[in-house]
């Protein structure tokens, strides 16, 4: 589905299907910035409200952490949206009725 780590393939390898209906926009990162902001500030929260680390280590922990699962959620993101999109608005993508 993919080309390169973001880039839908202009058709499916497999069935053919051209992807020129597929818009997704900026909405997987809108959602998987949320998602992955509330999976990182409420733990570093809790730490720092149980023991207070350091900020030199909250920035050692949670930045690499919120970066890794910001790219990991990214690519299954944008394939939810483009599979949505096929399922609701079918006619909008070439060869299709």
């Amino acid at each position: 589905m993919f080309q390169g780590f973001q880039r839908v393939r202009e058709r499916c390898e497999c069935c053919g299907l051209a992807f020129g209906g597929e818009d997704a926009g900026d909405g997987p990162v809108a959602f998987v910035v949320l998602i992955v902001g509330f999976a990182v500030v409420v733990p570093a929260m809790l730490v720092e409200a149980g023991g207070g680390w350091p900020i030199w280590l909250h920035m050692v922990v949670w930045m690499p952490l919120a970066v890794a699962l910001c790219l990991a959620l990214m690519r299954p993101a944008k394939a939810s949206l483009v599979a949505l999109q096929y399922r609701n608005r079918r006619q909008d993508f070439d060869g299709t009725a």
